[in-house]
């Protein structure tokens, strides 16, 4: 071969004497074939598969750009030289040129090389061309091609060089014909290097860089780096995040994954047929066995049969639940991402096995500095050698992670986008299943666990490759010693597991206390306002701080079992180099440890502790995917609705047809409705009634195809509008809650206000129908919310309108404003067909046809008159309760439809009293200030006018400009930029200086030992060189081996200090933030709570406490041990070579720069992917809760395309923190490569002055920096990231408190003892800045006096009890009770003296006496006489525990009207002079109401009384009514007295029935 070669050269081809020299060189032969014909043949091997583009792409031609012009310049003259090339050979040889060698002709080797570099420049160029058909305009294998061409050219270009300065050259034209070619490479691989955009991708590289990026740039992430800076300049939005690429958008990957589903699907449903079909012939064959018993057998057998037959109906329940279509989830996923998954399993390979190049390469090192006769040069070889294995090695990884991150990214988007889809489409059964939680679970968490587990998926059998490949390695180093080394290692990991067990266990209990925590706060939030008019903060304060203690103290014991765990894991790799180094030393003693055999096993060890760390967390992620993916096979494979008894078949004059029509709510249950058989024609208007639970809103759901059909069908004619029950309203604005995708008609929609009586609503609400409705409709009345769900229905403009009972939340009068205007015959509908389920009688007499269901069956049917003729059930129905429900006189004080518009916003149709909460008042005083002049102007018009005029008024708030108080709530502060220093000293304030210094100490003492450690065995390992020839000393060698493990002692003990000391200043620091947090919370103003959602701040207690405990003491750990581990590092490598100082600098820098601009970015992207997943679960739980209402409508499309956008925005921040985690390390991994190629150029230039021991030591430690570099900062990040929950914590402590609880001056005990208040010119508001809510109240209330009062919706009513309590501070003016300035007293002073009986019964979880008594300050007795003039006794007396009784949350487990008695009892308790009632609406029945008015008559004789009043009658009997009108008293007489005169309170006596028709107009 050697021969041959040589001949073809025409010179030598392979001589070892060329390298065996100081200044080593090739033979030109060699350069001339091999170093050719390794980058020509890559480029013959994957060039052709370029071209293919030309056939295959969809793309037109883009256009020529400068770029693309510079490189076919280039690649044509690179053509031309190698043809001049070959021509200059040929006329050389021809005889026409004079010859070099004039003996012979030219080698082959001559005429080949430039024929062989013209075909591949021909395809340079075509490859040039035919990337103009693709985005990304540079080839990868060109780029690989020019990188081989250039580097395998170095050596030949050398070789000239030198041959040129010594002035052997013969050749000269072929010596420039090469450095005109290699200079030309040069230029083209560095121009390949630049990104070619063509113009027509100018704006799509604008959206998405990385569709354009050059291969480089590709590699490095470099297109990246513009978004990097952007984040380090400012805090990203984001809208300044970049577009997705097309195949990683949600529609697009779910198509994909949909058509694999749909297949593995078919496949599994078979074989559970075969599986079932398979069970039923063995139950067969069963019941053949015992039929074929004989009599008297089976007489016995009868009884066993029946019992079988039980157990069978109830397994084949069980079967129908447990048995479900398997394994399919798994294989569609892999199918889907094939791609991806192949390409990654490539990149791993490589990156495995050049993991072991290294140490190989450092034995090798070692060798050359203990050799004093190796050539310099094969030092330089072997660092360069270590840089570029580093490199590709990096290269390869950063790759292989991005596939794997960008994998788990798109399995958790087409998983979630199944799912929601799914969600639209299922059955009621699967329906039933799970609950809205249980589905939003399998989107959140069960998703993620995917995701999770696709980022380690491949762990699975790349670590047992290295596990084997490690052990392969360490054997050939040290024999069978290794052996000791990994049962060690192995013996660690059931200790480990069983740690982690306990652990886990500890975990499960904690969250139980966490749960129990969780609870109270919520009630806590809640019912805040009770805890502050009854001063019972304390009591709860001390409950939830005994909570508290047991939590932390089960979390102490975590941190303990965590901190020896951690211990282990990081002594794990030194003992076991102890334990194989003294098994190696003391089996022979011929073994001499020398430094290669040290190092290189030091690091092959290092290799192993990655895949055995790795391999446990990889199993259990896997195992927790199993539980995902039958979760998920289950919900996925479930059945969809079947909807195919509903028809569209066209039926001249029938909109609907019922035809034998039975459905029920489930297969296999028996029927809700049965046997209909209905025609209802066009444009009819047909009431549907009966008792509850005869199956009226099932008969609408059926017409839905929400139920499952047993026999018969439905026909349905045209579009269908459906309002439900129990109305369902987005968080929107009020527009978009009425328009529901339809586009906006302004005449039409203004129309379909007014009829719904919703003009009035939008002038309370504060930014008119642009008003923000929360979840659920959280800031609708009942009655609101029916309203607009009915406007939406007809804003719709369908052909058939199903309205199940919308008039049942609405107050009489509206529902008869409704009725004439949109539903009767004379109202907007009047032309569609209507199907109205109703429970109101009145209306019925207007309806075209009435259906009569009793027990889900048609009983009659026909007009109203004709049943009333008919007298059967329905007419006796009527002649029970019509009468009382045509005469029930209204008994809400609500305002006739003349009432004027008054200036604190009053109803007008329809606006129902809303709950008189802090906050909608303060929203209407914000809004009334832009108000006042409107309303002033219209203050006595009609109500025609008025209408106008609203809708003037909703023109005039097109302008978006919001108005004060549009929104309800805040935005919540989302902290952007660098968290404060301060935040990182809190924290460790909170831990305790001294502790922390502990701390700091045992981890330096633990750096110190490792370094120490690290020295001795470098010292060991020279030992080698120094006993050569001679016996290695028995006490020489104990003495290494005792004094290294000494120092390994001594490592672990400081390692074990310094972890529990942490753990423990951990806890500390979570008590104390923990109680100045709940401790402020309780001492906040009322105001705070009205204006601050509950969730934010449960937030503080969950999320933000949860991190302080657990998180943050993790990130805090790591990070000082990366940064310990680094400086280590650097300081025995500064030990070696203290040159590596200068380097140090530079590389510092750089390193520095990369991490600030990095964790910048980073922090901000955490956050927006936080703030944009939020959205995708609250719209997914909207939406299952309005499937009904989505289905009706059919807009699924509508809001699958809306689940689309929301998942793409948050996939938007996700890929790009992917990205800019790839971006940081493969920036990081250069640096650490650096530090390993100066290490080892520096020990080559300082090769006679160093042991091996020591080089060995600093390149192995510099092998080591680069992972440790990446995880500093990214714990650095995490550690930002992190403490942003003590700066949320903080902020919540420093929030202003109201006025202190006790002050020095205390009430006279038994004060009050008379109950005189006196109101001197009092004024109070409810926010700076906001109007007056009362406005100079003077009044005396003497003692023992009853006083009623009155006054609309907004009159300050509740802010005067409000003030009495001082929840709102007064802003002019002062209260006195028995002579004493309320605002001088601490508020438990004041709260705790007199007594309110609040209108919303609250309770909390706890003992019944608990809600009666927190405080424990009374007897059993008093306990129980108060219950008995509560009425309460004989209730309490029944119960098993008594009052021990346990209250559930909010006391559900109690009616509305016993709580309302607990709250009376509790008042009877308390005793004080004054009481305040404010008064319950429609929270008990009429007996229990004449009870407690009873009981207050008898038991309070002697107090002071004030009752809020909103229902009249209760007040009648006052001795002083006080009537307030716009925060001022505008009437205070005695009720008689204000009857008589035309009054206020005369009028509103009369709305509300109570005063017969007396000449009392206004």
């Amino acid at each position: 071969m050697a021969a041959a070669l040589e001949q073809y050269c025409g010179s030598v081809f392979w001589n070892s004497s060329f390298l065996d020299r100081n200044d080593a060189d090739l033979p030109l032969c060699f350069e001339q074939t091999v170093l050719v014909w390794i980058p020509l043949g890559f480029l013959w091997l994957f060039g052709p598969v370029q071209l293919l583009h030309i056939c295959t792409s969809r793309m037109k031609k883009s256009s020529v750009t400068r770029v693309y012009l510079i490189k076919q310049v280039l690649a044509a003259l690179l053509l031309l030289m190698s043809l001049a090339e070959v021509f200059f050979t040929v006329a050389e040889d021809l005889g026409n040129l004079p010859h070099p060698t004039p003996v012979s002709r030219n080698p082959v080797v001559q005429y080949l090389n430039p024929a062989l570099y013209f075909i591949s420049w021909l395809l340079v160029l075509l490859i040039h061309d035919s990337r103009r058909f693709t985005v990304r305009r540079d080839s990868g294998t060109l780029f690989i091609f020019l990188l081989l061409s250039v580097l395998c050219g170095v050596f030949q270009l050398q070789t000239l060089i030198r041959q040129a300065i010594q002035g052997s050259i013969t050749d000269v034209p072929r010596f420039s014909f090469f450095l005109v070619s290699y200079g030309l490479q040069l230029i083209l691989f560095f121009i390949s290097i630049v990104s070619d955009v063509a113009p027509e991708m100018k704006e799509a590289a604008k959206k998405n860089p990385e569709i354009v990026a050059s291969f480089l740039s590709f590699l490095t992430f470099q297109w990246y780096s513009r978004m990097v800076f952007m984040g380090y300049r400012k805090p990203l939005e984001i809208d300044d995040l970049w577009d997705l690429k097309e195949e990683h958008k949600t529609g697009k990957i779910l198509g994909s994954l949909e058509k694999n589903m749909t297949a593995g699907i078919k496949n599994a449903q078979r074989k559970l047929e075969i599986r079932q079909r398979k069970r039923k012939r063995h139950s067969a064959a069963t019941d053949q066995h015992m039929n074929g018993l004989s009599k008297a057998q089976s007489q016995d057998a009868l009884v066993l049969e029946e019992k079988k037959e039980k157990g069978k109906k109830e397994a084949d329940k069980k079967d129908s639940r447990g048995d479900y279509a398997k394994s399919w989830l798994m294989a569609s996923i892999f199918r889907t991402f094939a791609g991806n998954l192949m390409k990654s399993v490539a990149l791993k390979v490589v990156q495995d096995l050049l993991v072991f190049v290294s140490p190989q390469l450092l034995k090798l090192m070692i060798s050359f500095v203990s050799d004093p006769n190796a050539y310099l040069w094969h030092g330089y070889l072997y660092a360069v050698l270590l840089f570029l294995t580093a490199l590709v090695q990096s290269i390869c990884l950063q790759q292989y992670f991005q596939l794997c991150f960008e994998l788990g990214m798109l399995v958790r988007t087409a998983l979630m986008a199944a799912i929601y889809k799914k969600a639209l489409t299922v059955s009621n059964a699967t329906r039933k299943e799970s609950t809205v939680g249980e589905t939003v679970n399998l989107m959140s968490a069960d998703a993620q666990r995917f995701m999770d587990f696709t980022n380690m998926m491949h762990q699975l059998w790349s670590a047992p490759l290295q596990i084997v490949l490690s052990i392969v390695f360490l054997w050939l180093e040290l024999g069978p010693s290794v052996l000791a080394g990994i049962a060690v290692m192995v013996l660690l990991i059931p200790i480990n597991a069983v740690l982690v067990t306990k652990a886990r266990a500890i975990q499960v209990k904690n969250m139980k206390h966490k749960d129990e925590r969780m609870k109270i706060m919520n009630e806590i939030l809640s019912g805040i306002k009770i805890l502050k008019l009854f001063a019972w903060e304390p009591s709860f304060e001390k409950r939830v701080g005994g909570i508290r203690a047991q939590e932390l103290k089960r979390l102490l014991r975590f941190a303990y079992l965590q901190s020896i765990s951690i211990f282990l894991f990081a002594c794990a790799p030194f003992i076991v180099s102890v334990v194989t180094f003294a098994v190696y030393v003391m089996v022979d003693e011929n073994n001499v440890l020398d430094a290669q055999k040290a190092f290189t096993s030091i690091s092959l060890f290092n290799v192993l502790r990655f895949p055995l760390g790795f391999l446990p967390l990889t199993l259990s992620s896997l195992v927790q995917v199993n539980v995902s993916t039958e979760r998920l096979e289950r919900y996925l494979g479930s059945e969809d609705l079947n909807t195919s008894a509903i028809c569209h078949e066209p039926s001249p004059g029938c909109a609907v047809t019922f035809s034998e029509a039975s459905f029920a709510w489930e297969q296999n249950s028996d029927a809700t409705i049965r046997d209909i058989n209905l025609k209802i024609p066009h444009g009819h208007l047909l009431a549907i009634v009966g008792p509850v639970g005869s199956g009226k809103s099932s008969l609408v759901s059926a017409m839905l195809g929400e139920m499952e059909n047993i026999k018969g069908q439905i026909n349905v004619q045209g579009s269908i509008a459906y309002v439900s029950q129990q109305a369902w309203i987005q968080n929107a604005t009020l527009k978009d809650n009425i328009l529901f995708g339809s586009p906006f008609d302004e005449a039409r929609y203004q129309q379909v206000i007014d009829a719904c009586a919703l003009l009035p609503d939008l002038q309370l609400l504060p930014g008119g129908d642009l008003t923000e409705i929360g979840e659920k409709g959280i800031n609708l009345s009942g009655g609101q919310k029916q309203r607009v769900s009915l406007a939406r229905a007809v804003y719709n403009n369908a052909d058939i309108y199903l309205l199940d009972d919308p008039l049942s939340a609405v107050d009489s009068h509206v529902g008869r404003h409704i009725f004439d205007q949109v539903l009767g015959p004379q109202g907007l509908l009047q032309h569609k067909t209507r199907i109205l389920v109703t429970h109101s009688l009145s209306f019925l007499a207007q309806v075209d046809d009435i259906v009569v269901l009793v027990a889900g069956a048609v009983s009659e049917q026909g007009s109203y008159s004709t049943l009333l003729a008919n007298g059967k059930a329905f007419a006796q129905l009527l002649n029970t309760y019509g009468n009382q429900q045509e005469n029930s006189p209204e008994e809400e004080a609500t305002v006739g439809m003349e009432e004027d518009l008054e200036l604190d916003g009053d109803t007008e149709p329809g606006a129902e009293e809303v709950p008189t909460d802090v906050v909608t008042m303060s929203q209407k005083s914000e809004a009334s200030v832009h108000q006042k002049d409107f309303i002033r102007s219209l203050s006595n018009s009609s109500h025609r006018s008025l209408t106008m005029s609203q809708r003037m008024k909703l023109k005039e708030k097109k302008p978006v400009a919001e108005i004060k108080g549009q929104r309800l709530i805040d935005k919540e502060a989302m902290e952007t930029g660098k968290v404060k220093f301060s935040m990182y000293l809190q924290y460790l304030r909170a831990v305790g200086w001294c502790l922390s210094t502990m701390v700091l100490l045992a981890y330096i003492g633990q750096a110190v030992a490792t370094i120490g450690s690290n020295l001795w065995l470098s010292e060991w390992t020279n030992d080698a060189a120094k006993y050569a020839n001679q016996t290695y000393p028995a006490y020489q060698r104990d003495l290494r081996i005792g004094i290294y493990g000494a120092l390994g002692a001594g490592q672990s003990l400081f390692l074990l200090t310094s972890a529990l000391l942490a753990a423990h200043g951990a806890v500390r620091a979570s008590r104390v933030l923990h109680e100045r947090l709940l401790s402020n919370i309780l001492r906040v103003p009322m105001s705070f709570f009205d204006t601050t959602p509950t969730g934010r701040i449960v937030n503080r207690f969950a999320k933000d406490i949860f991190t302080v405990d657990e998180s943050i003491p993790m990130s805090f750990r790591s990070w000082i041990n990366c940064l310990l581990g680094i400086f280590s590092t650097l300081f025995i490598i500064c030990l070696a070579t203290p040159y590596f100082a200068i380097v140090m600098l530079p590389l510092g820098i750089i390193y520095y720069f990369l991490q600030r601009f990095y964790v910048a970015t980073s922090r901000q992207l955490r956050r927006l992917d936080s703030v944009t997943r939020s959205p995708i679960y609250s719209h997914f739980s909207e939406t299952v809760s309005g499937l009904s209402v989505i289905r009706a409508y059919g807009h699924q499309e509508r809001f699958l395309k809306h689940n689309e956008e929301l998942v793409d925005i948050n996939q938007k921040s996700v890929y790009s923190w992917i990205v800019s985690n790839r971006w940081l390390a493969v920036r990081l991994e250069f640096v650490g490569n650096l530090v390993v190629f100066f290490a080892a150029l520096l020990a080559v230039f300082a090769k006679d002055t160093l042991d091996s021991g020591i080089v060995g030591l600093s390149v192995s430690s510099a092998l080591n920096i680069t992972q440790t570099l990446n995880w500093l900062v990214r714990m650095t990040s995490e550690l930002e990231t992190n403490i942003v929950a003590v700066e949320r914590v903080h902020e919540y402590t420093h929030v202003e408190n109201e006025a202190p609880w006790v002050t020095a001056q205390r009430p006279p005990s038994g004060w009050p003892n008379n109950g005189e208040i006196r109101f001197i010119d009092y004024q109070v508001r409810y926010r700076p800045g906001l109007e007056l809510v009362l406005d100079g109240i003077k009044c005396e209330i003497q003692s023992r006096e009853k006083v009623g009062v009155v006054g609309r919706t907004g009159a300050g009513k509740s802010s005067l009890t409000n003030c009495l309590f001082r929840i709102l501070e007064a802003a002019g003016g002062k209260i006195l009770i028995d002579g004493l300035d309320i605002a001088t007293l601490g508020l438990h002073d004041l709260r705790r003296n007199i007594t309110i009986i609040p209108q919303d019964p609250v309770l909390f979880s706890g003992s019944l006496r608990m809600n009666l008594d927190p405080f424990d300050q009374h007897s059993d007795e008093e306990v129980w006489h108060a219950l008995e003039l509560a009425h309460l006794k004989s209730y309490v007396h029944s119960l098993p525990e008594g009052l021990s009784y346990l209250v559930s949350e909010a006391g559900d487990n109690l009616s509305v009207g016993q709580r309302q008695l607990v709250c009376l009892a509790r008042a009877l308790l308390r005793k004080s002079k004054i009481l305040i009632l404010d008064e319950a609406t429609a929270a008990v029945d009429m007996e229990t109401d004449y009870l407690i008015q009873e009981t207050i008559r008898s038991e309070f004789a002697d107090c002071t009384v004030l009752t809020i009043a909103h229902r009249l009658h209760t007040i009648m009997d006052s001795h002083r009514v006080m009537v307030l009108q716009a925060g001022r008293i505008v009437e205070f007489d005695s009720p008689d007295h204000l009857l008589k005169q035309q009054s206020i309170f005369a009028a509103m006596a009369k709305d509300a029935g109570i005063v017969g028709s007396q000449n009392t107009a206004m």
